[in-house]
């Protein structure tokens, strides 16, 4: 370094030459959040002001650094290196002033911590940004069996819809975003259900509305990772149905199937079809086929914001009787020999 460039990181730092380790933290704890590019977009001298703030409390919140440059000046760098390995993933050295830098992925982290804005606190490499939930009582680790969705408007606690938001990030580029899976049957669902979750360092009650659906999506705003310099991510809930013996999904309509027998297809019934809200009596018409669908309007799933609801498709299949009483075998064979119509007449002469 040459003697024009030599910078005094104690001035920079706004300390005496003097000061504690105590003191050098305290007075870089209160630069760092002046200048902090995240604090001031756009402003390129901020930006300058951060990187010489960081690289002054680098030097001297080491001790050996900070040895060499009282007693060499700008020649301290000269005096000697550090020796091969010996430096961290944070471009810091791995231990240095009796601290370990080494635990830290990233200069960013080791910043976040240095700031005392991680949350909930730091753990260890393993366990590092993993949290739990809990629903109705029971709770598990990571998100494993969880869901939500983003077609509403408004959410409890902070969540609102949100299809072009852009990821938050910290200045490292990794994303604060946290994301899970929530299971909710379809009762759950249909009506709307309040999910107690325990995000490890606090326990939040979100409101799921009624009419959440597979692939959808819950915006819970400022529930994400924190990275120390007032940015948070936001939690996202994806939501997933789990599977019901009855309805399933057709795009945005409720399907199901119903079976009938071979004479209400041939003569016409009333038959009793459930709905997610109770059953309804449903008009078969005489001479229907197996695999016809009949709708029943507004009966489906609800719509977003107060849309009203989709339709329920209701696909009858004939099933015949696997076994006949007498008289049930006997009409049958009356039938067959009294039928005046051929099903299979049109089929006769196709030929490859």
């Amino acid at each position: 370094m040459a003697a024009t460039d030599f910078k005094d990181y104690y001035a920079i730092l706004g300390v005496s030459k003097n000061a504690s380790e105590a003191d050098i933290k305290k007075a870089f704890r209160k630069l760092a959040r002046k200048y902090h590019p995240d604090m001031n977009p756009d402003n390129k001298q901020a930006e300058a002001k951060f990187k010489e703030v960081s690289e002054a409390y680098e030097v001297l919140s080491d001790t050996d650094k900070r040895n060499k440059y009282d007693r060499f000046g700008q020649y301290w760098k000269q005096a000697g290196s550090a020796s091969p390995g010996s430096r961290s993933r944070t471009g810091v050295g791995s231990n240095v002033g009796n601290f370990d830098f080494g635990q830290y992925d990233n200069f960013d982290e080791f910043i976040n911590e240095l700031l005392g804005n991680f949350g909930g606190g730091r753990t260890n490499n393993n366990t590092r940004n993993r949290w739990s939930y809990s629903t109705n009582g029971a709770s598990n680790n990571g998100f494993g069996g969880f869901g939500g969705y983003e077609d509403f408007a408004s959410y409890a606690n902070g969540a609102t819809k949100n299809t072009s938001k852009t990821s938050a990030k910290s200045p490292s580029g990794t994303s604060l975003d946290r994301e899970a899976t929530l299971s909710l049957t379809f009762a759950e669902a249909f009506a709307g259900v309040r999910k107690r979750l325990n995000l490890g360092s606090e326990t939040i009650n979100v409101r799921i509305p009624a009419g959440a659906k597979s692939g959808s999506r819950v915006r819970v705003k400022g529930k994400g990772k924190r990275d120390g310099y007032g940015r948070q991510g936001d939690l996202y809930l994806n939501v997933e149905l789990q599977s019901h013996r009855f309805f399933q999904f057709e795009g945005d309509n409720l399907v199901c199937e119903v079976p009938i027998s071979p004479d209400e297809a041939v003569l016409g019934a009333q038959i009793d079809v459930p709905t997610p809200d109770g059953t309804v009596t449903v008009n078969v018409p005489a001479g229907v086929r197996s695999g016809q669908s009949l709708r029943l309007r507004g009966k489906g799933w609800p719509k977003p914001k107060g849309g009203g609801r989709s339709d329920q498709l209701v696909r009858l299949t004939i099933v015949p009787p696997k076994s006949l009483n007498a008289t049930e075998r006997e009409y049958y064979q009356k039938i067959r020999d009294s039928r005046s119509v051929d099903p299979r007449k049109d089929i006769q002469n196709i030929r490859l």
